[in-house]
Formats: C-alpha cells, structure tokens, sequence
C-alpha cells in the first residue's frame, strides 16, 4: 500500500519515451513530477545515467533536441528530484548490470515503486517491497 506520497525511481527507459512523446504516460509522469504529485528519487549514478542515455545522437537526432536542450531539462529535472546517497550496495541482485543502479535507488530511498517498461528485469524487487509499475500504472497510483 502506498503512502500519501509515492516514492518513485524511474528507470532510464521512462525518461527516453517521456523525451520522445508528449502524448504518452510517460510524459505525463514527469509532468506529475513538476506538479508535485509524487516524489521522484535518483542517486548520483543513476542521473549519470539519464544525462549519458538522453545525449545520445540517437535520441537527439529523433527528438529534435540537442545536448543543450538535455542539460537544461536535466538541470531542471535535478530540482524537482529527492537525491539518495547510496549507503549500501546490493549488487548483484538482477539480470542486467545496467538496471543495478536503479534497484540500489529503490532501496536505499526507501522508494514504493520503481517505474519502467522492462519489469520482467526486477523480480527481485519484490523482496525489498517495491513495486514494479509501468508509467500508466503509477499514473492511475498518484491520481
């Protein structure tokens, strides 16, 4: 059950649909993000993440945007975040060394959900207590 305010980590993959249309769920959770309507949580590697995937010339030459573009959003989206500092390192809990990073987010921010669209790749979440949603999903979660 989730508390008045969901504690979220979002995994890099809702960040790149949210960058590439303004129509999907994704989207609309970084909007919810901006209103307030949840917390998000990122630690240090996991935003390095997000700047590393984002400026990609692949996404940049879908999206229209360039890597200036990205850093305002990102520089944005960093004061709307709760940052975590990484106390404990789980590793290895999952399949793919890239989605550790999200999982120690999760746990050491005492997250409720992780959102992604890769959920068959943190099973093992559920024996910390965290959910694994989709964006549409946590949508409908924060109202």
């Amino acid at each position: 059950m989730f508390c008045d305010m969901i504690r979220a980590v979002l995994d890099t993959n809702v960040l790149v649909a949210a960058r590439r249309s303004r129509s999907g769920a994704s989207n609309a959770v970084l909007r919810s993000v901006d209103q307030g309507a949840f917390t998000m949580l990122a630690s240090v590697p996991l935003f390095l993440e997000y700047e590393a995937v984002l400026t990609r010339p692949a996404h940049g030459s879908v999206t229209g945007r360039d890597r200036t573009v990205v850093a305002e959003f990102l520089g944005y989206l960093a004061g709307l975040i709760e940052a975590v500092k990484l106390h404990y390192l789980w590793r290895p809990q999952l399949g793919d060394v890239a989605d550790e990073m999200v999982l120690e987010t999760a746990i050491n921010g005492r997250a409720d959900c992780i959102a992604t669209f890769n959920a068959r790749h943190f099973g093992p979440a559920a024996r910390f207590g965290i959910e694994i949603v989709t964006p549409a999903k946590l949508l409908r979660r924060i109202g």
